[in-house]
């Protein structure tokens, strides 16, 4: 079965089921050591948000973001 294949029987499935395929793929994605942060991207991660505790008006709201990157990368 090739993957045109597979998605158009996953397709037909009742809404709940697909959302059950959804989470257990992403989490073995998620399980995948690889995908792991690394221990300075975590540290950065941590700092940012430390950073936003403590001025939350520094914050960009998604929608503004999600048109930028589009803008930028269409």
């Amino acid at each position: 079965m090739n993957k045109a294949t597979l998605i158009a029987e996953v397709m037909r499935l009742p809404r709940d089921e697909r959302l059950q395929i959804g989470e257990e793929i992403w989490n073995s994605l998620i399980d995948d050591e690889q995908w792991a942060p690394t221990p300075d991207q975590l540290a950065e991660a941590r700092r940012r948000l430390e950073e936003h505790r403590r001025d939350p008006s520094t914050a960009v709201p998604a929608e503004r973001v999600l048109a930028r990157l589009q803008s930028r990368f269409g």
